[in-house]
């Protein structure tokens, strides 16, 4: 049933102004809602169970956590000035390793919450001239703007959550 494009099939549209820099910075704030909406209805049994050997609904929010280091580092590299951007662990060895299924979900979500969080107010105390500042996209070979990075990481919540809400339809 996954008939969601793989990420690293994904392609991006950045030509959109950096003066939306407000709607990218609400759309990051609302992923910890959103995450837990998705969640709450779900059993321990059903947000821990794996399909086909991908990661459980459960995995998939921890990955979500697992990242939010590089996202803010990426920031700092903006900040910085650094002409690339960090590079990602593309094998996610984190969520491989974490344990996210021996986990309570609780836990997870407010870790998400609280991290998230913090990289919404890094980012939105910076100046507005700095979301227009370029880096490249270590992967994509692209340089991106601050803007970009923030939509690309949108773009990577909404691509977990919708798994996350793929599964709970599997398993309903």
């Amino acid at each position: 049933m996954n008939e969601i494009t793989k990420w690293f099939e994904r392609k991006f549209d950045l030509s959109f102004p950096a003066h939306l820099y407000p709607n990218v910075c609400a759309r990051l704030r609302g992923t910890p809602a959103r995450l837990e909406e998705l969640v709450r209805a779900y059993s321990s049994e059903v947000l821990t169970r794996r399909h086909a050997e991908t990661w459980s609904m459960q995995e998939n929010a921890g990955h979500l956590l697992d990242l939010e280091p590089l996202w803010l580092g990426r920031v700092d590299d903006y900040v910085s000035g650094n002409e690339t951007l960090t590079v990602a662990d593309l094998n996610n060895r984190k969520t491989h390793e974490a344990g996210h299924n021996t986990r309570a979900v609780e836990d997870i979500l407010a870790d998400f919450r609280r991290a998230r969080g913090n990289l919404a107010q890094c980012v939105e105390a910076l100046e507005v001239t700095m979301y227009s500042r370029t880096a490249l996209h270590p992967r994509l070979k692209t340089p991106m703007r601050l803007v970009d990075h923030l939509y690309f990481v949108a773009e990577h919540d909404d691509q977990h959550l919708a798994r996350i809400w793929e599964l709970g339809k599997m398993r309903g």
